[in-house]
């Protein structure tokens, strides 16, 4: 995927999660993906690379960091708990959407119950 395709891919993934919304905190050069409040996923650009920044577990982005060359850690962000997805290689659109969905459960499952738009422990990676 080149980076307008990941990041259009990445976009169109939010869409499908309830309660997830778009916000430019940081200025138009970087879409913020809130769910309640609280940040799951990042678009931005560097060095002329549109690139996409997720959460992912501290174990899961390293064993992700050692399997595919095009995920490094998080750009402008806590490396153990982010992971940026690069354009241009291998990876594949099962798994960016997979990462995109995990980052978006991480943060539900730490919402209050009252706040949760989904049940992270039922809802599917493909819903």
């Amino acid at each position: 995927m080149n980076g307008d395709t990941l990041q259009q891919h990445a976009r169109n993934r939010v869409e499908e999660l309830p309660g997830a919304l778009l916000e430019y905190p940081f200025g138009p050069d970087w879409d913020v993906f809130k769910v309640h409040g609280k940040v799951f996923m990042l678009l931005t650009e560097i060095s002329g690379e549109l690139i996409v920044i997720v959460k992912a577990g501290p174990e899961d982005g390293k064993a992700l960091r050692e399997q595919h060359e095009d995920i490094t850690p998080g750009y402008h962000m806590n490396k153990h708990h982010w992971i940026t997805l690069h354009p241009g290689g291998t990876l594949q659109e099962d798994l960016v959407d997979d990462l995109i969905t995990e980052s978006y459960l991480l943060v539900v499952e730490n919402l209050p119950h009252a706040k949760r738009p989904v049940d992270p422990r039922t809802f599917s990676q493909r819903e």
